[in-house]
């Protein structure tokens, strides 16, 4: 054997002038494994990349979405609340007969009375009225009593119409019309009255 033949290569190959035989390297796993370690670092590294520039073109979409809703659910400023309307026994009612029936405004008065409103005058109606009202009633009071007396004491007097006049004084007209048959009933008509006294609170905003 030659000195110049590689080891484990026995007589079968001799090195001859400037021909050598091609020897195949052995493969290195452990490059392979760094290799396919480095190309899946570099794919995370880009899709979180993009994902970066996602969100900066976007805006941050549910950064934003949370700050909106959190925004949207703050309370605003409440609004002035309307003052409560009076209480019955707070009211004077004057109740006028403009029907041609006899006694119809003292048994009404009489029953207003029972339902707590206090009872000014009871008579028969003025001449302007007098057999002139066609409809249930008429309130007639100070331009205040529209958002006040007159809605408290419609809930006694179905149908009615509300004038006003000039008069300086809290009292209210209750004149009796023609189609008035009497006052709505005491059950239903406190119903009513605790609805508007005692309105339901409005729910709040649900985030």
């Amino acid at each position: 054997m030659s000195m110049l033949t590689p080891p484990g290569m026995g007589g079968k190959y001799r090195i001859t002038g400037d021909k050598y035989p091609r020897m195949r390297r052995p493969r290195n796993r452990r490059r392979i494994v760094l290799a396919v370690f480095a190309a899946v670092v570099a794919l995370g590294l880009a899709g979180w990349g993009t994902l970066q520039l996602i969100d900066a073109f976007t805006g941050g979409g549910k950064k934003n979405s949370a700050t909106t809703r959190g925004a949207a659910c703050k309370p605003g400023p409440s609004p002035s609340a309307a003052p409560p309307p009076p209480l019955p026994r707070q009211i004077t009612v004057n109740v006028y007969n403009a029907t041609p029936r006899s006694g119809l405004a003292k048994s009404t008065a009489d029953e207003l009375k029972k339902r707590g409103f206090k009872i000014g005058k009871v008579s028969n109606a003025p001449a302007e009225y007098d057999k002139k009202v066609p409809g249930t009633a008429v309130f007639l009071g100070a331009p205040t009593a529209q958002g006040g007396a007159f809605r408290v004491l419609g809930t006694q007097v179905q149908g009615f119409q509300a004038k006003t006049d000039t008069r300086r004084t809290a009292d209210i007209d209750l004149i009796i019309g023609t189609a008035f048959e009497s006052l709505d009933p005491k059950a239903s008509a406190d119903v009513a009255l605790t609805a508007l006294t005692k309105p339901k609170p409005v729910p709040s905003a649900k985030c």
